[in-house]
């Protein structure tokens, strides 16, 4: 069930089903065989994302709920589309009170029927939460919310159970209790009243299956696994089979009603086996084939994984999928866009302009020791007790102290340049691969003579030498790859890139900021290795999670092509604005901002209202990108004076009262390199259409995409203008001469799609073949031939 090409929608409450059934026959018209829906089953109310999910066993009721579903895929069918659905095993929402598996764990403890659904450790070091869950889901203190009576115990009618209330959570009373607190009375009946004091509140909490806790003290005693550092996502356990088969009922009866062709596997690594998982999946789908509608009963389900890969790193053969989700194909498409010549002296640029390293490695190594130590300080003491029980009668770690092994965890930490390593610790393992013994030898270079023992056994733990398996080794090694993980994922996704600007083009998920261009010859390499390992994955330029829009990049990446032209504009800039600027606005944060600004101008100079609307999405961009940062303010902890400073110093450069000929430079300067970043965009859009694997468009982008990170690249869609456009047929000059519209850009991919069903066995099987090209420009031009 190999997809032509696929479109990605984003479902909420806003734009559900019924909306999604509307674009039928536009997408079909466009030439898309499959739309790429995000999570549909029930999430937390009002989620505008879907992986906050609540409920396995239901669609969202929010999107439409089933019928909704049911009736989307006929209309989609109806015009030769089917679906291809994200799915989210990795975890679900928590807190509140809508996830009845979390609700029975609270209410039972490790003898609810769903303790096993989420990985608990019930057995921390010291008694405090022996046989608890910490539920650290309080605004301020224990104490001091206790004190103020902010909590309650009541009867709550939806639940039909006695809960400790805090504002929207709720935490049922253990049934043990019920007799003592109900006195005799039935429970909706009972008066609770006299609980309802500090002392009295405080006692009868104690003796319950969690420990309420104030947010601040999960990264220390958290004794669950979390989405990254979020407290409301609890990590689940699909690797044992009772938890697959209940979080993915749902979607394998969908897939046997065919209704759905394919899944998109979210966050890949945070699963403890990955490969096991994505195998199993497959045999789970293949066996209820056999049940779809008889058209497609022979047809394998599409699978592919969201997966960021490391340079020179390569997705594992034996899981069987179709490969990732294409953030190494942006990178790719990015990377050969940008001119080498030009890394130089940007690079020198950034460092005089932020006093900031030149590099990103050493941003890198900074941010994951930050990360590590200030967000996953329990994860990481459970990691190194894990590879200390290992210890007793081995010779290699016999002078290795327990402060040692955590120093060497950070270290190998801070080098490690993947996600994770796919060893188990079992029999059967892969090896750890070279990332990780990179990072060992890195480690060891820059450790104390007393640390590289520990930095050596640690090595040897991970990979397995001279350790036989054993559960308490699978242990060692599974808590330390769901530790690199989210690590990996907070560090340098959402705190270095938001630190490193030599050229913002080059900071987006999944991109690799060191590697800042391509050659022709490389990139046809990469190509032609994909060719022959997953021609298959999706070939992606915009996700619902990139930081800037795909032609909003391609601008940027011109930027390489006249980084003397760039850096006087820059220091002028910096002149003009000199009166606005706060003594809190770094000139980094300032650098970064202009760039940024350059990206996202529009093509045509804004009208009064259309400026308002711009200040109003870089304000949004501006304090995620500071927060996210976590310099001088982040979400944890955020600085009002200081980001009021940048959000005065934004509304001061987007006011024409204020700052006309600064906005009028910048109109110039944009003016001025648009045409090459729209260019660009072309190629970009062709590339993706014609290598090898299946395009895929985010919602929207099928015109100019110059959206900023989240939410501002979900905004809503305007389908009408586009579905308008669709329907004119524009001959070639009129659409290079109205290309500021986008119009050209629409005709281009629908074009290529055409091509793609034209010759879809060409695109489905064809080879990957570079061609040499000759003459004086030969450098911008790059040639391939696909041949079947």
């Amino acid at each position: 069930m190999i997809p032509r090409a696929t479109y990605r929608v984003q479902f909420h409450r806003n734009f559900t089903f019924e909306q999604g059934a509307r674009l039928a026959r536009y997408l079909g018209t466009l030439g898309i065989s499959h739309l790429y829906a995000s999570p549909i089953l029930k999430a937390r109310a009002g989620s505008l994302h879907g992986y906050d999910v609540v409920d396995h066993r239901r669609i969202n009721p929010e999107l439409g709920g089933e019928d909704g579903f049911n009736e989307m895929s006929k209309a989609l069918r109806q015009h030769g589309i089917g679906i291809i659905l994200d799915i989210v095993p990795n975890h679900m929402a928590v807190g509140g009170a809508d996830n009845p598996w979390w609700l029975d764990v609270l209410e039972n403890g490790p003898d609810s029927r769903f303790a096993r659904y989420f990985d608990i450790d019930w057995c921390p070091p010291g008694a405090a939460l022996r046989n608890k869950v910490l539920a650290p889901f309080l605004g301020r203190p224990y104490q001091d919310v206790l004190q103020s009576g902010e909590i309650s115990l009541l009867w709550d009618e939806t639940l039909g159970r006695v809960c400790f209330a805090y504002y929207d959570h709720r935490f049922p009373l253990r049934r043990s209790d019920y007799a003592e607190v109900c006195a005799e009375a039935a429970p909706h009946v009972a008066d609770l009243s006299r609980f309802n004091q500090p002392h009295a509140l405080h006692t009868l909490l104690e003796r319950q299956h969690y420990r309420l806790a104030w947010w601040r003290t999960a990264s220390d005693q958290i004794n669950w696994r979390r989405f990254f550092t979020i407290n409301t996502l609890a990590a689940l356990r699909v690797e044992d089979p009772q938890v697959f088969e209940a979080v993915h009922a749902t979607v394998l009866d969908l897939f046997a009603r065919g209704l759905i062709d394919g899944v998109r596997i979210d966050h890949v690594d945070g699963l403890t086996h990955p490969g096991r998982y994505c195998r199993h999946l497959r045999a789970q789908l293949g066996a209820r084939a056999a049940e779809r509608p008889a058209l497609s009963r022979d047809t394998e389900p599409y699978i592919v994984v969201e997966k960021i890969l490391a340079p020179g790193e390569t997705l594992c053969r034996d899981w069987q999928v179709e490969g990732t989700t294409g953030y190494d194909v942006m990178n790719s498409l990015s990377a050969l866009q940008h001119e080498p010549d030009g890394a130089a002296p940007l690079a020198s640029l950034w460092a005089r302009m932020s006093l900031r390293p030149a590099d990103f490695a050493p941003e890198e190594r900074l941010a994951r020791r930050q990360v590590l130590l200030s967000a996953f300080e329990g994860p990481l003491a459970a990691a190194a007790r894990a590879a200390q029980e290992l210890m007793p009668g081995s010779v290699q770690a016999h002078d290795v102290t327990e402060p040692a092994l955590r120093r060497a965890l950070i270290s190998v930490i801070e080098e490690f340049r993947a996600y994770r390593t796919y060893a188990t610790g079992e029999a059967e393992s892969v090896a750890a691969g070279s990332p990780f013994w990179n990072a060992i030898a890195a480690a060891r270079a820059r450790a104390v003579a007393v640390d590289q023992a520990a930095v050596d056994y640690l090595g040897q733990v991970i990979d397995g030498q001279d350790y036989p398996p054993s559960p308490a080794r699978e242990q060692a090694v599974r808590l330390f790859n769901q530790l690199t993980a989210p690590v990996a994922a907070k560090a340098v996704e959402d705190t270095a890139f938001y630190r490193y600007g030599r050229l913002l083009s080059r900071t987006d998920v999944g991109f690799d900021p060191d590697t800042f261009s391509l050659s022709s010859a490389q990139f046809h390499d990469q190509m032609c290795e994909r060719a022959g390992t997953y021609p298959h994955a999706l070939c992606v330029t915009a996700t619902h999670d990139h930081k800037r829009g795909e032609d909003q990049r391609a601008r940027l990446a011109v930027l390489s092509q006249v980084p003397q032209e760039w850096a006087r504009a820059v220091r002028q800039w910096f002149a003009l604005n000199a009166t606005f600027r706060s003594p809190l606005v770094g000139s980094a944060d300032e650098y970064m901002l202009y760039q940024t600004l350059v990206g996202v101008w529009p093509l045509q100079p804004p009208d009064e209202l259309q400026l308002v609307q711009l200040r109003q999405r870089i304000l949004g961009w501006r304090e995620k990108s500071l927060r996210e940062a976590k310099l001088n303010t982040s979400w944890a902890d955020p600085d009002d004076a200081f980001e009021r400073a940048h959000a005065d110093f934004v509304s001061a450069l987007l006011d024409p009262r204020k700052s006309a000929v600064f906005l009028n430079s910048l109109n110039d300067f944009v003016k001025r390199i648009a045409p090459a970043g729209a260019l660009n965009a072309l190629v970009q859009c062709a590339l993706r259409c014609l290598l090898p694997g299946v395009p895929d468009c985010y919602q929207g982008t099928e015109l100019w995409d110059f959206s900023l990170v989240d939410p501002d690249n979900r905004r809503a869609v305007n389908y009408d203008v586009r579905k308008a456009m669709l329907d004119s047929a524009l001959p070639p000059v009129q659409l290079l001469e109205s290309w500021k519209a986008g119009t050209v850009k629409l005709a281009l991919l629908r074009e290529l799609l055409a091509l793609r069903s034209r010759y879809a066995a060409l695109f489905e099987k064809g080879d990957y073949v570079p061609l040499a090209v000759e003459g004086r420009r030969r450098t911008h031009v790059l040639a391939f031939r696909r041949q079947h």
